[in-house]
């Protein structure tokens, strides 16, 4: 198992706090965000590790080196033209080769138990992938996901309207009384995903969508196992995300 972080962004969101350095930069407890996230892959025993950088790239490659000094094998590639959640994960697709790859966004934290809940369900069947999942946030601002009785994907849709979500629980996607589930952005693929990105057209925001990708997966027959992330999931999406992070430490 190898792992991918991209954190290619400038984080346009966190205004003046990301003018000199990425939003993955950005301390919590002291350290940056992209630290606590390669401690917490690392403790679930993945020490092989590609950083996508982009803004701000020397700033992250600097700092993190060659890994070692998180017991990881860090590797970077450089994202230069950020199109899109589906294109960024191509950048590390030669380190990647025939390994499975846990995937996560440099500015989400979790419990770091995380990482290896996902290695152990990824590896209780015959799964091409693994998505997780969080309860309690708005799907309108996100993606929205549907599974079956033992928890595998059956649809993905990125940002859904009312109308969407209606229609959802009118196929039956949506049980009355469940949970409805919130993408959190952190996965494990089989190398095949790369099938499937190579393939994306640009979606109606203009961008290649990486849920596009996961949505032909599951009507190409694979199989993607769901998890809700055990705890506390927080997308440290802009400055009082952030404010409220840092009050707490």
């Amino acid at each position: 198992m190898k792992a991918v972080i991209l954190a290619a962004g400038k984080g346009t969101r966190m205004r003046d706090l990301t003018a000199e350095v990425p939003k993955p930069m950005l301390k919590y407890r002291g350290k940056p965000i992209l630290e606590h996230i390669i401690e917490g892959i690392v403790a679930a025993g993945i020490h092989d590790i590609f950083i996508v950088t982009g803004f701000r790239a020397e700033t992250i490659e600097s700092y993190f080196g060659d890994g070692a000094r998180c017991q990881a094998r860090i590797a970077y590639g450089r994202q230069w033209v950020q199109d899109g959640t589906g294109r960024a994960p191509e950048v590390a697709k030669t380190f990647v080769a025939n390994s499975p790859f846990l995937l996560t966004y440099g500015d989400i934290l979790v419990p770091p138990v995380t990482y290896r809940q996902m290695v152990e369900r990824f590896a209780g069947g015959a799964f091409s992938g693994v998505i997780t999942v969080t309860r309690g946030e708005d799907v309108t601002h996100g993606g929205i996901n549907c599974f079956d009785a033992e928890f595998c994907l059956r649809r993905l849709i990125e940002k859904p309207t009312p109308q969407q979500i209606a229609q959802l629980r009118t196929e039956g996607f949506l049980q009355p009384n469940d949970p409805v589930w919130y993408n959190a952005g952190i996965y494990i693929f089989k190398p095949v995903v790369y099938e499937f990105t190579a393939r994306l057209q640009k979606s109606p925001r203009g961008e290649y969508e990486l849920t596009d990708a996961i949505s032909a997966m599951i009507a190409g027959g694979h199989k993607l196992a769901g998890l809700e992330i055990p705890g506390r999931w927080v997308d440290v999406r802009d400055p009082e995300v952030l404010a409220r992070l840092q009050a707490e430490s």
